[in-house]
């Protein structure tokens, strides 16, 4: 039982794996950013649609919410 050559390989897999959940997060990232761009246009453009101004500080993209 060698283990020293499962490891590079268990390594590789590890990595490729985190690489593409990154590009993952990437992408997710770019579609959340232009979905909240495409409703505050939206709802910027609706005259006296402001009945909810805490909405706005709720999708600051710099907050992360759980």
């Amino acid at each position: 039982m060698n283990n020293n050559d499962k490891n590079p390989k268990d390594s590789e897999t590890i990595l490729m794996a985190l690489d593409q959940i990154s590009q993952t997060i990437d992408v997710m990232t770019s579609v959340v950013g232009r979905l909240r761009t495409y409703v505050q246009e939206h709802d910027s453009a609706a005259p006296g649609t402001d009945s909810q101004p805490n909405l706005r500080a709720e999708m600051r993209s710099d907050r992360v919410l759980h």
